[in-house]
């Protein structure tokens, strides 16, 4: 069995996020694509790039980016691995700690609330189990690991 599962959270009940003076948290525009994808390819595991690839192709974007003076400092995606769920999120290593991801994860959910939606699920979650906790109360499907989850078509599930 692999380890972690996914996390369900309610969308109607998130909390406020005070974001930066000098982070924007904005709809990520394809035009912006390659730069995207570079952060993603060089900070995040190399699936991620397809994830947030479809995320940036959508006809509107479900993708989150958190910039400042130009810098891509974050990304948040949702829809990008099934309907309903949210990620991958990733925050650029030297800025951790500064509430970049907060800011990300609960735009994001709440673009989601926008689409109709009154659940995310967060897919697949191992190491930032505590995150999700605090920041949104999220909590773990029963029976939600990989391998009952839309994760169990990947090919090394075979």
């Amino acid at each position: 069995m692999l380890s972690g599962g996914d996390m369900i959270v309610g969308l109607y009940n998130l909390p406020q996020v005070e974001i930066s003076k000098t982070i924007r948290i904005k709809r990520a525009f394809v035009g912006d694509k390659e730069e995207i994808l570079e952060f993603v390819k060089k900070n995040f595991k190399k699936n991620w790039v397809y994830e947030v690839e479809h995320a940036l192709m959508e006809p509107v974007s479900k993708c989150y980016i958190a910039t400042e003076d130009g810098e891509i400092l974050g990304f948040a995606c949702f829809d990008s691995s099934a309907k309903g769920f949210f990620g991958p999120i990733g925050v650029d290593p030297a800025r951790r700690g500064e509430d970049i991801g907060k800011m990300l994860l609960v735009k994001t959910l709440e673009s989601m609330r926008e689409y109709g939606y009154g659940y995310a699920i967060i897919g697949w979650v191992s190491e930032a189990e505590q995150f999700y906790k605090k920041t949104v109360g999220a909590e773990y499907l029963k029976d939600g690991n990989p391998e009952n989850s839309v994760y169990s078509n990947l090919v090394f599930m075979d």
